[in-house]
């Protein structure tokens, strides 16, 4: 039986955009402590978050949006030796503070680094327990609480250092990934599957796609049975007729019916059955490896439970 990874670092905790932001530094707190009292921690190899090299940042994003967040970041410390804030404004949710750049580089160097390990063998799986999300990032901006795509990184990363022919995504945020669309639509060696609610931020996915994607918009109040279908029907052939070499979750859990960002219905049992199919088709097709990055999930208690639902069915137990 494999290792399932769980990869963090303490910077991802540093990481946060003021008072009151929905994404923020408890988050992680909510996880841990479920896993811990849950006794799921015991059964995971913990591992530390390196930082991701800007060469292989620049495998999904372009050299201008990475040298934006840095300058950023730069200008930010000046103006918070000088007595000014410590946010600056990236969109009208997304802010950084002086700690959002070291947070976003070990959050895109968690996915590469669970990516080498499951390559190795040294792990069947691992879910990697970081912030900020990547999955609205798009190739040139950061929008939407994410500031580099760490499943795209480590997609492409896969595809370009590891030489592998193909590499699946999976997203089953409340919100559609459109960074992530907009990084992998048209390469023919990934295949992005994802339901979203919609109409709903960021307002995309319901365009003519490309090819490689599976964009499947559902309606609010949409329930987990609905959803199920929509994995078993729309999904799962999609996956199995491209027999990928390693899956990659975007595991966001605002789609809980507790969550009140989103409006659809989804519980625990939903993402235990959900992460099974995944693992289903992983162990058929690619030894069991899964590499799955958290994205969204807001509301500390359905958070927890479902990452702890998730988790307890890549590691076995």
């Amino acid at each position: 039986m494999g290792k399932t990874g769980y990869f963090s670092h303490q910077d991802c905790w540093l990481h946060e955009m003021g008072p009151g932001h929905p994404e923020c530094p408890g988050r992680l707190d909510a996880i841990e402590d479920r896993l811990l009292v849950t006794g799921v921690a015991d059964a995971l190899e913990r591992c530390e978050a390196p930082q991701a090299s800007l060469a292989d940042i620049e495998l999904a994003h372009n050299r201008l949006h990475i040298a934006a967040m840095r300058g950023l970041t730069d200008w930010l410390r000046e103006e918070v030796e000088a007595g000014g804030p410590p946010y600056t404004q990236v969109d009208p949710d997304t802010s950084m503070n002086l700690h959002t750049w070291n947070a976003a580089l070990r959050a895109a160097g968690a996915a590469m680094a669970a990516t080498d390990a499951v390559l190795a063998g040294e792990l069947e799986n691992a879910f990697c327990a970081v912030r900020p999300p990547g999955h609205h990032a798009t190739r040139d901006k950061a929008m939407g609480f994410c500031f580099f795509n760490n499943v795209a990184v480590a997609a492409k990363y896969a595809l370009q250092r590891h030489n592998l022919n193909r590499v699946a995504v999976v997203d089953f945020d409340v919100h559609h990934g459109n960074g992530t669309e907009d990084i992998l639509a048209g390469d023919e060696r990934a295949l992005m599957v994802s339901f979203f609610q919609h109409p709903f931020y960021p307002y995309s996915g319901d365009q003519a796609p490309a090819a490689n994607m599976v964009n499947v918009p559902v309606a609010a109040y949409t329930r987990g049975m609905d959803i199920r279908d929509i994995v078993e029907m729309m999904w799962i052939p999609r996956l199995e007729a491209f027999k990928p070499e390693l899956i990659f979750i975007s595991a966001g859990f605002d789609a809980h019916r507790e969550d009140d960002m989103g409006q659809l219905g989804l519980t625990e049992q939903d993402y235990t059955w959900i992460t099974q199919r995944i693992k289903d088709v992983a162990r058929k097709h690619c030894q069991g490896r899964i590499v799955s990055c958290l994205e969204g999930g807001y509301v500390m208690g359905p958070l927890a439970r479902s990452v702890e639902a998730h988790v307890r069915v890549l590691a076995d137990i």
